[in-house]
């Protein structure tokens, strides 16, 4: 009872005091505390520093493009590549200028327009022709980059009747493509995924062998274009979304499960040439270099050196498609008609790979 009435005691006393604390705080005159309030001297440095800032993103824009301008895609290597290019420039071009001249005057209002106890804010509540005008120009702006953007892409991907074309069927599967070419009748034939374990698992992309238009078809692991002919490729995929990418052709289409999409380009520069190019010499020697670094730490380790790297023209799949997707990519080889005719003649075709 006794160490109750202790507690009892400690908590009034402690409730009192607490009290009379707030009384005497109430009882003192009202002392402003202006120590949150910016001055004249904290406006002035506010400004002085958002000048710092403008400068600060001017020379990491300059020092960006300085070092690391050269990772950026070379010549496209495809016939509407200039086309897909132009859009591009002329679009980071408007952005570019525009964030130059924005930035530059958000900044400098910032420092023109501080905060100063002799200046009074002046209340401007409209202007209509002003409104109209920072209307107008955007929307005009707008207009031109997308009716420019619907023309590039009405034009890239209106595939047109052509005999003379190559069809090519890119298969995707996780985690690799497979590339399979029309025959002498320049038809692929129809395919299916429940035909792939067809043959002890050499029906590789599910050709049904009902159609006779397959039997003339060619399944690969790389691929191989021959340049200055219209390539038309039907895109297939077996298992989940992939997007079949290929960078240096300006080209990326979805590989979308129980469907078939399409996509056309013809290949202007072959893989010899594109590695003469002097852009292509230069990533060369500096991939190259870096390779060479980490070689030496394998060395010390015990390990492999890595191999020289080669330039080559890619497949990849743009779409995180699982654990190994970084992975999933096919050689693509650009090569005169005469190179690529050896070499078609040199694969077996489907009825050739089931019977053996």
């Amino acid at each position: 009872m006794t160490v109750l009435l202790i507690l009892v005691i400690l908590v009034l006393v402690t409730i009192s005091i607490w009290q009379l604390t707030k009384i005497f705080e109430l009882s003192q005159p009202s002392i402003k505390d202006e120590s949150q309030i910016a001055n004249d001297k904290d406006n002035d440095f506010q400004g002085k520093l958002m000048f710092a800032f403008l400068g600060f993103i001017y020379i990491l824009t300059i020092f960006s493009f300085w070092k690391w301008g050269d990772v950026i895609l070379p010549v496209a290597a495809s016939e509407h590549g200039s086309n897909f290019d132009s859009l591009m420039w002329g679009t980071f071009a408007l952005i570019f200028f525009v964030q130059t001249v924005t930035q530059a005057l958000v900044h400098y209002f910032s420092y023109k327009y501080r905060g100063e106890k002799t200046k009074k804010a002046f209340f401007y509540a409209d202007n209509d022709r002003l409104e109209a005008i920072w209307t107008f120009i955007p929307m005009v702006t707008l207009a031109v980059l997308i009716f420019f953007g619907l023309y590039t892409w009405t034009e890239i991907m209106t595939i047109e009747e052509n005999d003379e074309a190559l069809v090519v069927e890119l298969y995707a599967q996780q985690f690799n493509w497979k590339a399979r070419y029309a025959g002498e009748d320049g038809v692929l034939g129809n395919a299916n995924v429940r035909f792939l374990q067809d043959f002890d698992g050499k029906n590789l992309v599910g050709i049904d062998v009902t159609d006779p238009n397959g039997f003339d078809d060619v399944v690969t692991t790389e691929l191989h274009l021959p340049v200055g002919r219209e390539v038309i490729f039907k895109m297939r995929s077996q298992d989940v979304i992939h997007s079949a990418f290929m960078p240096h052709f300006r080209a990326q289409m979805n590989c979308v499960p129980g469907m078939i999409t399409e996509f056309a380009f013809t290949p202007v520069i072959t893989t010899d040439e594109m590695r003469q190019k002097p852009e292509i010499i230069e990533k060369v020697k500096k991939i190259n270099k870096i390779r060479e670094e980490n070689s030496k730490e394998l060395i010390a380790n015990g390990e492999e050196p890595l191999d020289p790297y080669v330039f080559d023209y890619l497949l990849l799949c743009n779409k995180i498609c699982g654990a190994s997707h970084y992975n999933m990519q096919m050689k693509i080889v650009v090569e005169t008609p005469e190179e690529y005719q050896n070499w078609i003649n040199q694969q077996q075709n489907f009825s050739q790979v089931i019977t053996n």
